[in-house]
């Protein structure tokens, strides 16, 4: 997959925590109508059975609308519930190793970068799109070690031809830079997730994406 035939504009990243009380699965579906076009379930704290059956019931909801649904880092939960692919990032199952796997080989494999060198490596080449992380510095990912930037992602647009797909403080005032600093699709958590209406604040982002 390019960055030419990538067919996703605007990524739910969601958790149960970051929709701060309201019902995860009624927020992602509210996203859904409002134009989210991919869905990825990121549940670090939880176990795996917990995470599993926040999946189960997600992947339904995902199903009914034929959006995928991409599982955070847990390839157990990926398999079980047959989801659309796997995110992973540096500390985490390789995307080497998961093409490797006969129930998520041929999967979506998202793979997130932190540092330049990786756009060279061998875990790149075999991914199908590219997690850049933070864009800008947010309270939800505290782990990473870059803040790219709009010249951030415009250096790695010009250095590989994989989708990017930009997360970190992305919001409606600044998606549209985002997109045309490079890169394919936009991430969000808190901007849809915080929203008093979810899919009001996904309506606006994703048309600010395709205007």
């Amino acid at each position: 997959m390019n960055a030419a035939t990538f067919p996703y504009s605007l990524y739910l990243v969601i958790s149960e925590a970051d929709c701060k009380g309201k019902n995860f699965l009624e927020v992602a579906e509210q996203a859904i109508l409002g134009g989210v076009d991919i869905i990825q379930l990121r549940e670090k704290n939880d176990s795996t059975e917990a995470f599993l059956q926040k999946a189960l019931r997600l992947i339904e909801i995902t199903d009914k609308y034929g959006i995928p649904l991409i599982i955070n880092d847990n390839v157990i939960v990926a398999e079980k519930v047959n989801s659309a692919g796997i995110h992973v990032g540096n500390s985490d199952a390789t995307p080497q190793d998961l093409r490797q796997r006969p129930l998520i080989g041929s999967k979506i494999i998202g793979y997130s970068i932190e540092y330049l060198a990786q756009l060279n490596n061998e875990q790149t080449a075999v991914s199908d799109y590219l997690g850049i992380s933070p864009v800008f510095k947010t309270n939800t990912k505290t782990d990473t070690i870059v803040e790219w930037g709009l010249e951030g992602i415009s250096q790695i647009r010009q250095l590989t031809d994989k989708p990017l797909v930009a997360i970190g403080n992305i919001h409606l005032g600044n998606a549209r830079a985002v997109i045309n600093a490079g890169a394919n699709c936009l991430a969000v958590v808190s901007a849809i997730c915080s929203a008093a209406d979810s899919q009001k604040a996904a309506y606006e982002l994703k048309n600010e994406i395709v205007k």
